[in-house]
């Protein structure tokens, strides 16, 4: 018999599900709607809207390496994808807080997993800068994901199992 206490967090899933539409959509709009590399300022001398190509992982690491670095990010994007669904299966029905974090690396990981099997780079458009320091470009993906992170990690820090 269960443990009443284990029913799992499946349910979370839903989340991962709405982050990965939302970041496709949003790719798609600024593919069809920007110029790459061209600026689009929203907010004059912080944020502009630019649509760029990652080869590469965060902060475009291994973006030169030729291509195979593709296979090794879609493949550690399905093996994440996996151990993350099976951690929300075991998840305890108290655990909502672990079970968000979760799924917002697992929708973020899926978005920038389509990317890279659909068009062999990742598409960003988010450019955070202040005077000539420009933030490197993220989309809504990596957004999920680094929230997802910093969920997790404070949750660890509290000694939340």
């Amino acid at each position: 018999m269960s443990d009443p206490k284990k029913n799992g967090q499946l349910r979370w899933l839903k989340l991962a599900v709405l982050i990965f539409i939302i970041d496709i959509i949003s790719k798609h709009l600024v593919q069809q709607y920007l110029i790459p590399y061209q600026p689009v300022t929203v907010i004059p001398h912080f944020f502009n809207l630019t649509l760029a190509y990652n080869l590469g992982a965060a902060f475009s690491f291994l973006a030169q390496m030729g291509g195979w670095q593709q296979w090794l990010f879609c493949g550690l994007a399905v093996v994440v994808a996996i151990i993350i669904v099976a951690i929300l299966a075991r998840l305890s029905k108290q655990q909502n807080w672990l079970a968000a974090g979760l799924s917002l690396v697992l929708g973020g990981a899926l978005g920038n997993l389509y990317d890279r099997a659909a068009y062999g780079r990742v598409i960003d458009f988010f450019d955070f800068y202040l005077g000539q320091y420009h933030w490197p470009a993220f989309n809504v993906a990596d957004s999920a994901i680094c929230v997802g992170a910093v969920l997790i990690i404070v949750l660890g820090m509290r000694g939340k199992k």
